[in-house]
């Protein structure tokens, strides 16, 4: 928490050492009553100032910080920095889109942001604060990595009857949130359907996810054939990844 803080306190004094462009509509206050709890009133305000602004960078960087559901809020982020590479937002998109795929594991994705942050925003403060390391893999998304990481079976083990407690290697990474009530409504959606489903938080560089998972399976090909199911019934996106 203590570290999140400091993210938003350098990406507020970052924006008030700005010039205020006549074009773009000074978001700071907004910003400052979500990071104090008045996220509710910013979104009663949204639709006058999305009307007001029709075509404002800040504000459409705006409403992708009050957007929840961590898919749709990467669509309005890439729609800042690739409208608007100009924008004082458009570094701050790159690093909220970096964050995400990071948070999901993606880390070949997560690794091409940060290298366009790089390359066209040096200067950004949120260089500093990116991961340093980069995985040179996505998270565990293989069954040879998974197989890696069992003891080898020995041949008298082998001839043993099968053990009662199943040894479930995969699930389904269904969506990623950055409020917890929001993640909380489609794992009880889940379980509503008869599905098990539970959420994990993942931090990454001060920005909180709440990533919902469903189902266990055995095998790889249990859980593409779960898969199809889950996306075309609750008009997902989800993607398979192994058990930790």
């Amino acid at each position: 928490m203590y570290k999140h803080k400091i993210i938003f306190l350098l990406f507020v004094l970052g924006l008030m050492s700005t010039f205020i462009s006549a074009q773009e509509v000074d978001i700071v206050p907004y910003l400052k009553q979500i990071e104090s709890g008045q996220r509710q009133a910013v979104l009663d305000k949204l639709q006058d100032l999305k009307n007001e602004y029709p075509n404002d960078p800040s504000v459409l960087f705006l409403e992708g910080v009050l957007t929840e559901n961590g898919q749709n809020a990467m669509l309005i982020y890439k729609q800042v920095y690739n409208q608007f590479p100009k924008s004082k937002y458009a570094d701050a998109s790159v690093f909220r889109v970096y964050s995400y795929y990071y948070a999901l594991g993606l880390y070949q994705s997560a690794q091409t942001y940060l290298d366009l942050l790089k390359k066209d925003y040096p200067d950004s403060p949120y260089l500093k604060i990116a991961e340093k390391k980069m995985p040179a893999k996505d998270e565990m998304t293989s069954e040879d990595k998974v197989a890696k990481q069992q003891p080898p079976v020995k041949k008298e083990e082998q001839k043993k009857p099968e053990q009662k407690n199943l040894d479930y290697k995969f699930m389904i990474q269904a969506g990623a949130f950055s409020n917890v009530d929001n993640a909380l409504v489609l794992k009880k959606k889940f379980e509503s359907a008869g599905f098990f489903s539970e959420v994990k938080e993942k931090n990454v560089a001060g920005t909180n996810f709440n990533i919902v998972y469903v189902g266990k399976f055995l095998t790889e090909d249990q859980a593409k054939n779960f898969l199809d199911v889950i996306n075309s019934r609750f008009s997902l996106n989800g993607r398979i990844v192994p058990i930790e």
